[in-house]
């Protein structure tokens, strides 16, 4: 764990104390001191590396069905028909009620977006699509946004740029460090692109269950929940990124689509990440991805 008189995890070359200490820490109120947030046991990392991998492989299948002229609904099909082909269940359908085994968010659809027959789609859209798996009892999470066809530059900066934040939130979570290191990691960049971070959904811990242990906040906040991060956490990183405001609408009607508030764009990726000995790593890969290197490709970009 990093102690208050050590260098800033940042590389500010400031003690932490005088850095990125919280208040909250400050103060002595260090939630993960207080509270048994889940730390998975050998086994259960070994359950959450097979959970991952499938998830992993089942984004891989589902890809080349991605494209102009294809409902979301297909989609669906696709998705549920191979997760249960191989022993699976998709842990989206059904889940508080939710009607399908994947979400797909398209354009101005920050997440939850329902699979639909008459959602169909067109060139120059881009599409987040969510998939959770139970392998075993374990949970994969994990979510991309394409871009179909031909998009507009500012659509492909939104892309590349909630891209980018994942993989920086990745990076800055590890072990000893505050949680809030995700947060201050990714909303500066963000920003710094023109784009706003979503306050209203978060990343979460995932083991056996979908949502357990603490949130993981992509915007800066002071009152988030003072947690440092220990070895043996899994959780999900999922930052959703406007290129306008960052404030949200829920469907009225079908109580789940969430939209941006002023009908910008918005785009989102996301993994499940178990906190190594070192550094966070990411569990919903293939083994030829985590054998390449490659964390996420978006386009032509590679994401290592």
């Amino acid at each position: 764990m990093i102690n208050r008189n050590d260098p800033c995890w940042c590389g500010s070359g400031k003690k932490y104390k005088k850095c990125h200490l919280s208040g909250y820490e400050k103060s002595g109120k260090d939630a993960s001191r207080k509270k048994n947030y889940p730390i998975k046991s050998l086994r259960e990392i070994e359950g959450m590396r097979k959970a991952g991998a499938f998830n992993g492989e089942l984004m891989d299948y589902i890809r080349p069905f991605i494209k102009a002229g294809v409902s979301t609904e297909e989609i669906n099909v696709h998705v549920h028909g191979y997760t249960v082909n191989h022993g699976h269940m998709p842990a989206c359908l059904g889940y508080r009620g939710f009607p399908k085994s994947v979400c797909t968010s398209i354009n101005n659809v920050v997440c939850h977006g329902i699979p639909s027959e008459k959602e169909i789609l067109r060139e120059g859209d881009i599409v987040n699509v969510d998939l959770t798996t139970i392998v075993d009892g374990f949970y994969g999470d994990s979510s991309e946004t394409f871009m179909i066809g031909a998009v507009s530059e500012k659509a492909r900066r939104l892309v590349v740029t909630a891209a980018r934040v994942l993989m920086l939130g990745i990076d800055a979570a590890k072990p000893g460090r505050p949680l809030h290191a995700v947060s201050e990691a990714i909303e500066p960049y963000v920003t710094s692109q023109g784009c706003s971070v979503v306050h209203q959904f978060t990343g979460h811990g995932i083991g056996r269950k979908f949502h357990e242990g603490f949130t993981v906040y992509h915007h800066i906040d002071p009152e988030c929940e003072p947690v440092i991060l220990k070895a043996g956490m899994t959780f999900t990183i999922e930052p959703m990124i406007n290129l306008g405001g960052w404030e949200v609408t829920v469907d009225a009607q079908d109580g789940w689509t969430v939209r941006t508030k002023d009908g910008s764009l918005s785009a989102q990726f996301e993994h499940t990440v178990l906190v190594s000995e070192h550094c966070a790593e990411v569990l919903t890969l293939t083994p030829s991805q985590t054998a390449a290197g490659v964390r996420l490709k978006v386009g032509e970009t590679t994401f290592a």
